[in-house]
């Protein structure tokens, strides 16, 4: 059996891929699609834990958004040229609404949270922390899976004198924080 070619679209432009190259990927392409380090990763499908805990922590992370806070799933972060991640979950400072838009800048976004999957787990505990560190980006949370199939929220805040992600919390049944805003979340209720 031989392999299906790739189709022309996968094939990097001149010079490489950039951020922007994302915007003018054709319909047929992925939906979800990462830029690390000038490299396409097509995102896996996800598992019933990861888009139950994704779309359920969003929800409440919007619910206790204060004025000025928005929050979404799914939405890249333009860190630079070579680099456009996608984080699960993203809490961004509001401005004007823009509808059309593809990703943020990291001195928009004040939260990202990855959740772990077993393709993304090199990605998620160690490239990405990383980059949005290097790109001053105050909070990351990274989210696993624990044995009983329950979420721990393991909770990151930047220290501005190292420029590197600092451990604030390990929550296993509630995540209560204050920042970067009051949240409050029974963790066993996001995969009931």
């Amino acid at each position: 059996m031989s392999a299906e070619p790739l189709p022309d679209w996968f094939m990097p432009p001149p010079g490489g891929w950039t951020a922007d190259d994302l915007d003018r990927l054709p319909p047929e392409a992925p939906q979800h699609i990462e830029l690390i380090d000038g490299a396409l990763i097509v995102v896996s499908p996800h598992r019933s834990f990861h888009s139950r805990v994704m779309l359920r922590l969003g929800s409440a992370l919007d619910l206790a958004a204060p004025e000025g806070i928005g929050v979404e799933i799914e939405m890249a972060v333009k860190l630079g040229q070579r680099q456009r991640p996608e984080p699960d979950i993203l809490a961004f400072r509001t401005s004007d609404r823009d509808n059309d838009r593809t990703f943020y800048l990291p001195e928009e976004v004040l939260l990202v949270v990855e959740i772990v999957s077993e393709e993304s787990a090199e990605r998620d505990r160690e490239t990405k922390p990383l980059k949005y560190a290097k790109a001053e980006i105050p909070h990351f949370w990274r989210v696993e899976e624990d044995d009983s199939g329950f979420p721990v929220v393991y909770v990151y805040e930047l220290d501005p004198a190292t420029g590197q992600y600092v451990p604030t919390t390990i929550a296993h049944d509630r995540l209560t924080v204050s920042v970067p805003f009051d949240i409050d979340v029974d963790l066993r209720r996001l995969v009931r």
